[in-house]
């Protein structure tokens, strides 16, 4: 078993990196080759801006290249919940753009040609528990009379006919949604920035940035260059002078394991229609078949970092959570085993606005497949001047309380969660 993403050990090499460093002026700085810096700087260089794109390790190389592959509708909290603590109208808000960033990922893919086996299967939310199933039933009536007529409530019967697991009692399927090969979405993503004129930098992290006058420099580790503007999309990333922003979120381990190949028998039986799936559970799973017909299987298996014996732990318990859920699965061996850092905000809300000057967009919480290329691009806009309203813009993100930048808490609050889901 390699102890590595699948999505980047079977994704074509990203050769489009500069050789030599930054040096000069541009336009704009953007901070992070994830898929949030890289879908601003296509868009940045596309509306004729000169961009210099920083990345501390390989483009895609962390959240972006770590995740489950799911690009879908939805927020990240529950609609019907959301509706009571933030209001109609912002619910409905939210929500809609969570499904407008699902078309601007599918027009990427169709504008730059990108070769990511992209399926439009939709998710399904699996009822762990049958007041889970009540719980979706609600959600599914909001979602019906606010924003999305084409979602449908699942009962245990036939979600057993898309999922054959035992463990769930229904479920939601919302249509509007795909998957995709994340690394090879995301190598075409970068090879996409470069071709429009943006210049990528990899193993270039910035180690400081200054404001002289009405532009920055910026320092790496090989000299310094000047920008007019800077975007920072570092999400969870625990390189360079940010911590303003780490204390606004939380970087919270995700952990995937993969089987090796299954037979075709196999997934016509799993799961028959390829949809994406995650369970209701506070600390749940996702999980879906890849185009080469493995099963990919993750969640939250412990709340820590990334890295190291972190991950081979993490690798054990999704080990036994995958028994459980497909017992006719066996022994299957597994392939690989990794993690990689959600940038979880207090509101599991994405946050974007300026700091110092400095743009930036970041806090996906789980949804960055598709909200961070939807809001990067969105963002990358109104800098070029092609959009005067931005809907997720705000320069007031508080801190989370007691949060300095490095996250204590993460054990405490993984004790929370459990507690609430064996309550709840």
């Amino acid at each position: 078993m390699k102890f590595e993403s699948y999505w980047l050990d079977t994704a074509p090499a990203f050769t489009g990196a500069r050789t030599h460093p930054p040096e000069g002026h541009y336009d704009v700085a953007v901070i992070g080759g994830g898929l949030t810096g890289l879908s601003a700087a296509r868009t940045l260089a596309r509306g004729g801006a000169r961009v210099a794109l920083l990345e501390a390790g390989r483009v895609i190389g962390e959240a972006s290249g770590r995740n489950g592959g799911q690009c879908n509708t939805g927020v990240a909290q529950d609609y019907a919940s959301m509706v009571d603590q933030l209001g109609r109208e912002q619910a409905m808000l939210h929500y809609r753009s969570y499904s407008e960033a699902v078309a601007s990922v599918e027009q990427v893919i169709e504008e730059e040609g990108i070769a990511c086996d992209y399926l439009r299967r939709g998710k399904l939310k699996l009822a762990a528990k049958p007041e889970h199933y009540e719980k979706l039933a609600r959600t599914c009536e909001a979602i019906r009379r606010d924003v999305d007529p084409d979602v449908a409530l699942l009962s245990r019967e036939e979600a057993r006919r898309e999922v054959d697991s035992p463990a769930f009692h229904g479920a939601l399927w919302q249509k509007n949604g795909g998957q995709m090969h994340m690394g090879r979405f995301g190598a075409g993503l970068a090879e996409a920035a470069v071709r429009h004129g943006a210049h990528l930098f990899e193993h270039t992290p910035m180690n400081g940035v200054e404001r002289e006058g009405e532009r920055y420099r910026l320092t790496t580790p090989n000299g310094e260059f000047l920008a007019n503007d800077v975007l920072l999309a570092t999400g969870a990333s625990q390189v360079g002078p940010l911590n303003w922003f780490r204390r606004r979120m939380a970087p919270v381990g995700s952990f995937i394991v993969v089987t090796e190949p299954l037979s075709k028998d196999q997934c016509a039986q799993l799961i028959p229609h390829r949809r994406a799936c995650v369970t209701s559970r506070i600390i749940g799973h996702y999980f879906r078949l890849t185009p080469d017909d493995r099963l990919l299987f993750g969640g939250r298996a412990r709340f820590a970092m990334s890295g190291g014996k972190s991950d081979a732990k993490s690798g054990e318990i999704l080990r036994r959570g995958l028994a459980e859920t497909f017992p006719q699965l066996g022994n299957t061996p597994l392939s690989h085993c990794w993690g990689g850092l959600v940038d979880m905000s207090r509101d599991r809300l994405p946050h974007a606005g300026r700091h110092d000057g400095m743009y930036y967009v970041m806090g996906f919480s789980g949804h960055g497949v598709q909200m961070s290329v939807h809001m990067g691009r969105m963002l990358a806009e109104m800098m070029l001047g092609q959009r005067k309203e931005y809907p997720w813009h705000s320069d007031d993100w508080p801190a989370i309380p007691g949060h300095f930048g490095k996250p204590w808490f993460l054990p405490l609050v993984g004790s929370w969660y459990r507690l609430q889901d064996r309550l709840h």
